[in-house]
């Protein structure tokens, strides 16, 4: 099973990127493939015509068959990043061709501070209920202090990767369970 991984981050050493890396590297069973998205274009539905841009096109492309979705969010003012939130807003449209539909998510937040983003966690979920993604909703995913979980590209701490590992697998099940092909 096929899922799409989208991280609200465009930093080269996002420490969100290094989270999903991470779980990914703990869920066997799922193969993963990153969908970029620094290059899409605001959503305007002006631009909404016979010929959208081929960056939205690229990313519908590429999100189109994927079974489901891994969303890893930075918290920016207590949201999700503008990238993300964009996403979201090119993959669901034209009306009634949303890449989302009926396909199952999990959230995953991150932060350098305690509270591992639990405002952006609750803002994402909360769009994706409108965009049909029935997301997992156990274990919850708040990535607290995660600049210090990390040496490098390398998870160090044993506590997270137990959790990641216990998250990996709540999610393969859900994806199963949800599972539309």
């Amino acid at each position: 099973m096929k899922i799409a991984v989208l991280v609200g981050s465009l930093r080269k050493e996002s420490i969100t990127r290094k989270v999903a890396r991470a779980i990914e590297a703990v869920t066997p069973e799922l193969t993963f493939v990153h969908v970029e998205l620094g290059d899409l274009p605001l959503y305007n539905e002006d631009l909404e015509t016979d010929a959208p841009p081929a960056a939205w096109t690229g990313f519908r492309a590429a999100t189109k068959d994927v079974d489901g979705f891994l969303f890893a969010t930075p918290e920016y003012n207590r949201s999700v990043p503008g990238a993300l939130k964009n996403a979201l807003d090119v993959g669901s449209r034209p009306y009634g061709s949303s890449v989302f539909s009926k396909k199952p998510g999990a959230v995953v937040s991150v932060s350098p501070g305690a509270l591992g983003g639990f405002g952006a966690n609750h803002h994402l979920r909360q769009s994706l209920v409108f965009l049909d993604v029935p997301v997992l909703q156990q274990p919850e995913m708040y990535v607290g202090n995660a600049g210090k979980l990390f040496d490098g590209d390398t998870l160090t701490n044993d506590a997270t990767r137990a959790l990641f590992t216990k998250f990996g697998a709540a999610f393969t099940a859900w994806v199963k369970r949800h599972y539309a092909k």
